[in-house]
């Protein structure tokens, strides 16, 4: 088996990953390790935007939508990080590349649902894409940071509870260990585990098996968010995702008969129960989306990736509804963290969708994904840069590989097992 060293591992491509590696500085060398080609990660696919603190007045109103929308749930401290940190991260992003839609010179700003009032940037309907791929390309350029896609983690290299790297194997079965001193998982969600999801298939909950493996604390597995609206098809794939801010700019959800059921600016989890519902009243598959309150020109211009997907499907959104249906879209629980993303082991640490900081509560409010992310995975950063020493014991890796075989399958069930548990001690 091959090895390697670094001085910092992160496992995932995502936003989280990504802005990890650069708030690291440039004399350390780090290794970014990604399970499938580095833009297939879920923050590719975010459509909606990112939320912002506009100004002080409006600090009391975030902080209770989010509160609200996770059921009170939340960690309170958490929360208020994310928010007061929020214009440092957009700066941040400016400074990447990043364009926000503006009105001139001023931000342009839009409304999702459970929001009380219009914080939230977008890039069109791509803006997790903008995001990550300027992130995605400054890493690229950054000398000290070496990015290895088609590789898979496998376990953690560890003893006495401190963790000095990974294990994992190439999309040829060549297995590799990687020592570090520290080490970051950013492995993502879990949609790869359900029939239907927005998510991408390869996104299995990899680094929640590992944790399992080796009784690192997790919080809240079962904390599963449904979004309520993706394009219903009976094809095979991934659910393509109607991002919640076109109900936020006046889409409504209408029922076979075309009447409106529900307050489509609800909280996810209100909504997409609510969906369910009126499904199983009427013995259907799917209910009715309408953009015609949205101007034609508002939706071509707002929100052309959906625009085009929808006629690629056979549906002109500028002239009739489409059929939508709640999928697994969101993981709020996951490893659990403290306010510097650190784990319970030892020199590692976890970021993004993957790790639980209390943020999110039971139902993560629209748009704040991206950016509990990036702010969590900037503290990460931080806190390993402000403690900084090498490991000093580092195992010498023997590794049978074969004792591997068959541990794709394993790992699903155990993550799998691990929440159907939890939720049964709720």
């Amino acid at each position: 088996m091959k090895q390697m060293n670094t001085d910092i591992v992160i496992v995932g491509s995502g936003v989280a990953g990504l802005y990890c590696a650069l708030k690291l500085p440039e004399y350390k060398k780090i290794t970014i390790v990604t399970k499938n080609k580095a833009p297939k990660s879920d923050s590719f696919l975010a459509q909606g935007g990112i939320c912002v603190l506009r100004d002080e007045a409006d600090y009391q109103a975030f902080y209770d939508d989010t509160m609200r929308a996770g059921h009170y749930e939340n960690n309170p401290d958490s929360v208020e990080i994310m928010i007061r940190s929020s214009q440092k991260v957009i700066k941040d992003l400016v400074f990447f590349g990043v364009q926000f839609e503006k009105n001139g010179e001023a931000f342009n700003y839009t409304r999702e649902g459970a929001h009380s009032k219009a914080r939230i940037l977008f890039h069109e309907d791509e803006t997790g894409k903008e995001i990550t791929s300027h992130l995605l390309e400054t890493v690229k350029n950054r000398r000290n940071i070496t990015l290895i896609e088609n590789f898979t983690m496998v376990d953690l290299i560890c003893q006495d509870n401190e963790c000095t790297g990974i294990i994992g194997h190439n999309d040829k079965g060549e297995y590799m260990s990687i020592s570090a001193d520290y080490t970051v998982l950013a492995t993502g969600g879990i949609g790869g585990l359900f029939k239907h999801s927005t998510n991408y298939r390869h996104l299995t909950g990899d680094a929640l098996a590992v944790a399992l493996k080796h009784n690192i604390k997790l919080q809240h597995i079962d904390y599963i968010q449904i979004h309520p609206t993706t394009l219903f098809t009976k094809k095979n794939g991934r659910e393509f995702l109607i991002s919640e801010s076109v109900r936020g700019e006046g889409a409504i959800l209408l029922n076979s008969k075309g009447e409106r059921f529900v307050n489509e600016l609800l909280p996810r989890d209100v909504v997409a129960n609510a969906i369910f519902d009126e499904m199983k009243k009427e013995g259907s598959e799917h209910v009715w989306l309408s953009l015609a309150p949205i101007p034609e020109e508002e939706i071509k211009a707002h929100f052309p990736n959906i625009f085009q997907r929808c006629l690629e499907e056979g549906y002109d959104v500028t002239k009739e509804p489409i059929p939508v249906v709640p999928s697994q879209h969101y993981f709020m629980g996951g490893i659990d963290v403290d306010k510097f993303s650190k784990t319970s082991m030892k020199r590692l640490y976890a970021v993004g969708e993957t790790a639980c900081n209390g943020v999110h509560g039971r139902n993560r409010l629209a748009s704040n994904s991206l950016l509990e992310s990036l702010v969590f995975a900037k503290r990460a950063a931080g806190h390993i840069l402000k403690n900084y020493n090498e490991a000093e014991n580092k195992p010498e890796i023997k590794i049978d590989p074969s004792q591997y075989d068959g541990y794709a399958e394993k790992y699903k069930k155990a993550v799998l097992d691990a929440i159907e548990k939890e939720k049964n001690n709720e």
